[in-house]
């Protein structure tokens, strides 16, 4: 864990109590005049760094020794505009996309998307959490929603679209938005909305599940 959210972050003393202090003593086997960092939601720019000086059965005592902006994040900016797929998928690479760099994601609703599935960014950030803590990142992903892929594009006129075509991605691809659709691809009218935008594929013959395809191409523009 390269540091550990706390609403409390930046105080000149924290008293670590619960979970927090079983994960602390128990499993990161942390004891007394270990370093620990910490940054609080509010501002997750600045890093605190905390010396742990009491561990006792249920309460671990730390005080301030440093406080720095401290930002972790990709060099480069991916905004993904994903249909909406079911949300357990999303949920399962919501990690790794965060890991990966990726700045945005727009879901859209699309003719061939599972629309009865609910999504909760609330839920999806504390997802993201633990995932940043283990990373470094010190940003969560943006959410956003977009009532079909017109009103996408519309929005988002530099939009590449990753499909079903002869375009390979180069090796040394850079753009900033992409368009990824649902399971069993876009229907007939989207494709012609699409059919202006440039367009690619990924240079494999297996077809991939909308969360594999997302997951490859931001590796591949990110990394």
């Amino acid at each position: 864990m390269i540091y550990v959210l706390h609403d409390e972050a930046s105080k000149d003393f924290l008293s670590i109590k619960g979970e927090l202090h079983k994960y602390l003593i128990k499993v990161r086997r942390h004891k007394v005049g270990d370093i620990v960092n910490f940054r609080a939601k509010n501002e997750l720019s600045t890093l605190h760094s905390y010396e742990i000086t009491e561990a006792g059965g249920r309460s671990v005592e730390l005080k301030l020794l440093s406080s720095a902006h401290e930002e972790m994040q990709s060099s480069k900016k991916l905004h993904i505009g994903w249909c909406i797929i079911d949300a357990k998928s999303i949920e399962k690479v919501l990690p790794m996309l965060s890991e990966i760099g990726v700045s945005k994601i727009t879901f859209i609703s699309c003719e061939r998307s599972q629309n009865n599935f609910k999504l909760d960014f609330e839920r999806f950030e504390r997802i993201l959490e633990a995932s940043m803590q283990q990373s470094g990142r010190s940003s969560f992903i943006e959410f956003a929603r977009a009532k079909n892929i017109k009103t996408f594009l519309a929005e988002n006129p530099d939009t590449k679209v990753f499909d079903f075509c002869e375009n390979v991605l180069e090796q040394n691809a850079a753009f900033e938005t992409v368009l990824i659709g649902c399971e069993g691809g876009f229907s007939k009218e989207e494709r012609a909305l699409v059919a202006s935008q440039e367009n690619f594929r990924l240079a494999t013959p297996m077809v991939l599940r909308s969360e594999s395809a997302v997951v490859a191409v931001a590796s591949k523009i990110l990394l």
